[in-house]
């Protein structure tokens, strides 16, 4: 306390400059119409400006709960989507009395930890058993395959990324229909290969390349990709093809786990067939 007497004394000529001075602009405001509406003018712009630059810094702030709620709004559009139902009714003659059955699920959920430089690439997601994530999920965004659950905590899963060496994604070219399996060599995070495309298929740069309903795990049309550039071999009969991801491995934050109801019931009877 003593210390802050001395101050003031120390300055107490500065401190009553200020004070003159602002009676002085106080009392110039005051009793001049045309000094008075420049100084409410000023302030008005200055308040202005300064809302502006505070709504900025919120809105900015705000952006992640933005994300979170579009992600999960999103999420139950997709629900709701014809290409999440499939036909029940066998009686297609009878348009009007068609029947559909969901068969795909939607969750949103956010990456919390990734890796794109190792040949087995994983992410973590903040979703979890307790969210209904199960083993061997499907993982996409709105522009492409992300990868496949593997793990599954109480509130956290692990996701198999298709920069995987083991990731094998059934997929084929949308304008051809032609279908082949994506893998990955390891070596380039921005691009991955469709392989088992034969010689005589008409490819070109470009092409989309989007998933099959063959493994069950993905919705049939997701976008894998686009085709980078592909090469024949001498003697070879099937295509070299390098796909650009759709979805952009190092800044990918906000996806979807999609689950097929119906997985179970069209795995088992396809076991029961192959050991018949």
């Amino acid at each position: 306390m003593k210390n802050i007497f001395v101050f003031i004394w120390r300055n107490h000529f500065v401190f009553l400059f200020l004070i003159l001075q602002s009676l002085s602009v106080y009392l110039l405001i005051q009793n001049n119409n045309y000094q008075r509406a420049g100084f409410i003018n000023s302030a008005s712009a200055t308040a202005g400006n300064f809302l502006n630059v505070y709504n900025n810094i919120t809105e900015y702030f705000s952006l992640k709960k933005a994300n979170d709620i579009l992600a999960a709004e999103n999420a139950e559009l997709k629900k709701h989507h014809p290409s999440s139902f499939f036909r029940y009714d066998v009686q297609v003659f009878n348009v009007n009395d068609t029947v559909y059955r969901q068969q795909y699920t939607y969750r949103a959920a956010r990456v919390v930890n990734k890796t794109v430089n190792k040949r087995n690439n994983y992410l973590t997601l903040n979703r979890g058993s307790l969210h209904g994530i199960e083993r061997n999920m499907a993982v996409i965004t709105p522009v492409g395959v992300v990868g496949i659950v593997k793990d599954v905590s109480a509130n956290f899963c692990t996701v198999i990324s298709m920069l995987h060496v083991n990731s094998k994604i059934s997929a084929q070219i949308k304008n051809n229909n032609y279908f082949g399996s994506m893998v990955w060599n390891g070596n380039n995070a921005s691009l991955v290969n469709l392989v088992d495309i034969p010689s005589h298929v008409k490819l070109h740069k470009g092409d989309t390349v989007i998933t099959t309903s063959f493994s069950a795990i993905f919705p049939e049309g997701v976008v894998v990709g686009t085709i980078e550039d592909f090469e024949l071999e001498p003697g070879n009969n099937f295509y070299t093809i390098k796909v650009k991801p759709g979805t952009d491995f190092r800044s990918v934050s906000n996806v979807y786990v999609v689950g097929n109801l119906l997985k179970n019931e069209q795995v088992q009877l396809e076991e029961d067939s192959t050991n018949d």
